[in-house]
C-alpha cells in the first residue's frame, strides 16, 4: 500500500489526469442527456479541474514549502529558482480553477500558459538527460511524458470544444 501511494504522489501528473478522467465519468452519467457537447464539456472542464488546478497546486506546495523534497526528486540542487517555480505553478492553478468555471479565452489562457512551461520544462529534463545523465523520477520518468503530453491533450479539448460549437451552430442555423 506504502508503494502505492508513494507512486500516485511521486507521479502526481498522472494521478491527477486519471481523476479528471474520473470525475468525467461521474460528471457524465449524472447528466440527464449525454450529447456529445456534454461529453467535450465534461472531460475538457475536469481535464481543467485536476490535470491544471490541481496539479499545479500540488507543484506549487512541493517547491515552494518542500523544495529541498521536491529538488532530490528532480536529480537537482536546491537553488531560490525551486520557489519561483513553485508561484508560477500556483498562478497557473489559479486560472486552471477560474477556467474550470470560466469561458472559452479562460479556457484558452489556461491551456497555453501551462503548455509553455510543460513544453520548456520536457525541454529542460531533456538536456539534462543528454547532459548530466540525469534519469531521476522526477526528471526523466512519468513526469517527463505528461510534460509533453498533457498539453496536448488540453489543446485538443480546445480544439474538439470549438469543432463541436461550429457544428452546433451549423444544425441551429435557421435554412
Amino acid at each position: 500500500m506504502q508503494a502505492t501511494i508513494i507512486f500516485l504522489i511521486s507521479n502526481f501528473t498522472l494521478t491527477c489526469l486519471v481523476l479528471g478522467l474520473i470525475a468525467s465519468a461521474i460528471a457524465i452519467s449524472r447528466a440527464p442527456e449525454v450529447t456529445r457537447s456534454v461529453v467535450i464539456e465534461k472531460l475538457f472542464a475536469y481535464f481543467l479541474l485536476f490535470s491544471i488546478f490541481v496539479s499545479f497546486f500540488y507543484n506549487a506546495v512541493m517547491h515552494v514549502v518542500f523544495g529541498d523534497t521536491a529538488a532530490r526528486f528532480i536529480g537537482w540542487a536546491q537553488s531560490p529558482f525551486q520557489a519561483e517555480v513553485g508561484f508560477a505553478s500556483l498562478g497557473f492553478a489559479i486560472v486552471g480553477l477560474l477556467a474550470f468555471f470560466g469561458d472559452r479565452g479562460l479556457r484558452i489562457a489556461a491551456i497555453t500558459g501551462p503548455a509553455f512551461f510543460l513544453w520548456g520544462a520536457a525541454g529542460g529534463h531533456t538536456y539534462q538527460m543528454i547532459t548530466a545523465h540525469n534519469f531521476a523520477p522526477g526528471n526523466a520518468g512519468i513526469i517527463f511524458w505528461t510534460d509533453v503530453f498533457l498539453p496536448i491533450i488540453g489543446f485538443a479539448f480546445l480544439w474538439l470544444q470549438r469543432s463541436d460549437t461550429r457544428i452546433e451552430r451549423r444544425r441551429t442555423r435557421p435554412a
